[in-house]
């Protein structure tokens, strides 16, 4: 009668929702946790990293067996994960062992072992599945689904976890095909009462184990605990212990997983961006991975000079780059000719598209790929589009040390909060705005940033475009712009373009409203590009003239400063030689009102080469401030009715005869140095009898226009000296 007994009380518990196994807490020696992944992709590492911090006991089923389930953008699939942990639940003969089964590429661990174990057995059934708002593939089925008091509804197939004996029942009957639908078969087993007693299964309907995010995005956000980020469903106020980025939620879980389990946390900041790194130095430079520089220009673009400048300076040793160069615009031809004449022999390679080849951006962009993925020495492809102003010289080593498929610098444009990556997408994919995306653009959160969309400068590993990216088709689309296109491929090949913060890389030009119609066109950008502008053209010794009282005084009330660049200079005379319509010198000039001009020069107006404009910014940025701080008390709008480049020659004006400015200050600035452009020149400010002899380039001459400084222009016997000079407030 007591064996009798015995058996009835095993029945029982066979049967009973809690099982013998919940007297006590399940050792976390009991969980193993099955998941399936045919190839190693970002999100598979991402899934073990996360595993591996908490110590979860991972296998691995179906690694090397080419995936037949589907995805998420043609359903239903799936079957191949089924018959894969069928095959491997054969292998466990012990009844108390308890299974997670869950998928890897797009699932993170947020929790360990413990509380997950915790919550299973707090769920009083041998297996729990994770829950959904939405019912998929069949909605037909919606009806025969159990009704649950509070939470969702519909099972959920990519988790669940339970005890052996019982997975194994609830697969033994599968026979699919590996295309077949492991959604449909496990939810016709929940949703028929006979197998779902027997089974002893339960859906996790408000999300203390598993969180699927297809359906929920609105009820999950981050919960920043100490030293480590966890995702919160605010619907259910539950902490769920798995997050899973089911369908089209890929996005979403590559945004919680910037920061969970402890990626990037407020205490630490991020904790990944020393992990697996590709150190470079001690490298001899025939030990560094070849390179191939893509160097994309579309468009008229400013400082396309200046760039070739920075890229120059690259501190990464130029036989181990190859250059790919394309140019559309006939305009920078000369840019580039000047670059490969002095240059190209520096580097392993150079391959030049120019404009006449008439070949379209998407299929240089693809050539340009293959260059790398055809030379077994190449590692990188570094593609910069020619608009970005690549100011730190070590971008090229970070990137590579950081050791990611595809990584992108950050680049802003300044005093913006754009910058050349997105951190979320809209509905019809584009540019939205992540919660994040203003704290890791002004710098409040630094690390390395898992986002949908990067532009402009990226970093790809040659392995990868000669693997998930080689197709040759990954700019084109019907519906996108080449860059889109490319970002959206990329992302569907599961490969994570990265971006990162950790320093300041440089920033992207504007070029919109760019002219092409003036020689130094660059000139004409202080409006558009005024950061770029100025570190081209003022001097680089401005900024100590008014912290530094870098600002001298050679003769009574003359004030002497630097302010323009050897560069400046020289474009301001190429420019006015090239516009070519100096004056003839004499007292009848219709440029200027009532026609008559009492002290002639032979020059050109800033108006005549349509710079007026430019040149008062330049006033009121440059020489207002400098005004202000000499002449205490007095104020300037910095308003000119004369601002012109004057010419002195020995056989034309050497000299100029002495007189008052119509001024109340005048700025006078040398352009060409003496001694070697010219000899003689000068001013001399008679009532001081004080001259100076020696005008040094770019360095502004200020001094009060009536009453007081009476001065006069010094011969120059010998070459050309060119002056800038403008009466300031008439």
């Amino acid at each position: 009668m007591r064996g009798v007994l015995l058996v009835l009380a095993g029945l029982f518990a066979s049967f009973s929702p809690l099982g013998c196994d919940q007297q006590g807490s399940i050792p976390e020696g009991d969980l193993l946790v099955l998941t399936v992944a045919s190839q190693e992709t970002d999100g598979f590492r991402r899934f073990l990293r996360s595993a591996k911090h908490f110590n979860y006991t991972i296998k691995v089923l179906g690694g090397g067996e080419t995936w037949e389930g589907g995805d998420y953008m043609s359903p239903p699939g799936g079957g191949q994960k089924v018959r894969l942990l069928k095959s491997a639940l054969e292998d466990i003969q012990e009844e108390n062992k308890v299974i997670l089964f869950v998928d890897s590429y797009d699932v993170i661990f947020s929790s360990g072992p413990k509380e997950l174990l915790k919550k299973f057995q707090q769920a009083k059934h041998r297996v729990v599945f994770s829950a959904e708002t939405l019912i998929w593939p069949d909605r037909h089925l919606e009806d025969k689904h159990p009704h649950v008091r509070e939470g969702k509804r519909f099972l959920g197939a990519g988790g669940f976890i339970g005890y052996a004996p019982n997975l194994k029942k609830m697969v033994s009957d599968w026979s699919g095909a590996d295309s077949d639908s492991d959604q449909l078969y496990f939810t016709k087993i929940y949703i028929n009462p006979e197998k779902r007693k027997s089974i002893n299964i339960t859906l996790d309907s408000k999300c203390r184990l598993f969180q699927n995010l297809h359906g929920a995005l609105d009820e999950v956000v981050l919960k920043f605990e100490d030293g480590r980020v966890r995702a919160r469903n605010v619907l259910y106020d539950t902490l769920p212990v798995i997050i899973h980025g089911n369908g089209p939620t890929k996005l979403q879980i590559n945004y919680l997983g910037n920061y969970i389990p402890n990626l990037w946390t407020f205490e630490t900041g991020c904790t990944i961006c020393n992990e697996n790194l590709r150190p470079l130095s001690g490298l001899q430079e025939s030990e560094y991975p070849g390179v191939v520089i893509g160097i994309f220009i579309q468009q008229p673009t400013p400082f396309v000079t200046v760039f070739f400048e920075r890229l120059l300076n690259l501190k990464y040793p130029k036989n181990r780059i190859q250059l790919f160069i394309y140019n559309q615009e006939s305009h920078h031809e000369p840019h580039v000719r000047t670059f490969l004449e002095y240059h190209e022999s520096e580097y392993q390679g150079v391959k030049l598209i120019g404009p006449e080849e008439d070949i379209d951006p998407v299929t240089s962009r693809n050539i340009g790929f293959d260059m790398c993925r055809d030379n077994i020495d190449c590692e990188y492809f570094f593609s910069i589009d020619v608009d970005v102003v690549l100011k730190n010289e070590d971008t090229l080593r970070i990137l590579i040390e950081l050791n990611k498929p595809f990584i992108a610098p950050m680049m802003t444009k300044p005093g913006r909060l754009w910058t050349n990556f997105w951190g979320a997408l809209s509905a019809d994919g584009y540019y939205a705005r992540s919660e994040d995306y203003v704290d890791i653009v002004q710098g409040h959160r630094v690390g390395l940033w898992n986002v949908p969309y990067v532009s402009h400068i990226f970093l790809i590993k040659a392995d990868a475009l000669r693997t998930d990216l080689k197709d040759p088709d990954l700019f084109e689309s019907a519906t996108l712009d080449p860059d889109m296109a490319f970002c959206s491929k990329v992302r569907n090949k599961g490969v994570f373009m990265f971006v990162t913060n950790m320093h300041t890389y440089g920033r992207v030009l504007s070029t919109e409203n760019y002219q092409t119609n003036h020689l130094h066109n660059d000139l004409w950008q202080m409006f558009e590009n005024p950061v770029e502008w100025e570190e081209r053209y003022i001097h680089e010794n401005y900024s100590k003239v008014l912290k530094d009282a870098f600002i001298e005084t050679p003769c009574p009330d003359v004030y002497w400063f630097p302010v323009f660049t050897d560069v400046a200079c020289k474009h301001l005379i190429e420019e006015m030689e090239h516009f070519g319509q100096w004056s003839g010198g004499g007292n009848v000039d219709n440029r200027i009102q009532g026609g008559y001009e009492n002290v002639p020069t032979i020059d050109i107006h800033m108006n005549q080469i349509g710079y007026e404009k430019e040149w008062h910014k330049f006033l009121l940025d440059y020489v207002a401030p400098v005004t202000e701080q000499m002449y205490p008390g007095y104020y300037t709008r910095a308003q000119f009715d004369l601002a012109f480049v004057v010419r002195y020659k020995p056989d034309e004006q050497p000299a100029l005869r002495p007189h008052h400015d119509a001024s109340t200050f005048t700025i006078n600035i040398a352009l060409n140095q003496v001694g070697i452009d010219y000899q003689g020149g000068g001013c001399r400010f008679l009532r001081y009898n004080c001259s100076i002899k020696a005008p040094r380039r770019g360095w502004a001459l200020m001094h009060p226009g009536r009453l007081t400084h009476y001065h006069e222009g010094l011969p120059t016997v010998e070459g050309v000296r060119y002056i800038v000079v403008s009466f300031v407030d008439p």
